[in-house]
């Protein structure tokens, strides 16, 4: 098996589908909207196993200062092969020369961010409003 990465922004809503319900995250259920979505980002890197996405990080910025990683996602088939760590190094790589990523981590996900040169805000916590559309 070998994995692949691109930077493109054009999707069928099957394949972030897939890819967003493997790792069972609502976003999954709204396809067409993830289609939208993916072409906004300024930065998309994908992983695939041949012509199927396996996983991917999407990114926004401010141009100069800030860049903020919206998505990170594996398939949890791919889960310890190193394809995460290689998305978030790609992306450290594009915004090398900004001030700051910034990204929010989930409890269980904080290890994984520290090993990829993160850090823990010890005075900041994430806040959401996802009830918009209930």
């Amino acid at each position: 098996m070998e994995i692949t990465y691109k930077e493109i922004h054009e999707f069928s809503k099957e394949e972030l589908q897939d890819l967003f319900l493997s790792v069972e995250w609502s976003s999954g259920h709204f396809p067409e909207r993830l289609v939208v979505a993916m072409r906004n980002f300024e930065t998309v890197i994908s992983a695939w196993d041949g012509e199927k996405l396996i996983g991917m990080i999407c990114a926004m910025d401010d141009g100069i200062m800030t860049a903020y990683v919206h998505y990170l996602l594996v398939n949890p088939e791919y889960h310890h092969m190193g394809i995460g760590k290689r998305l978030v190094e790609r992306v450290k790589e594009i915004y090398a020369d900004y001030l700051r990523i910034v990204l929010v981590a989930y409890d269980d996900e904080v290890g994984f961010y520290e090993s990829c040169g993160f850090k823990k805000a010890k005075d900041a916590s994430a806040m959401f409003i996802t009830e918009l559309w209930t």
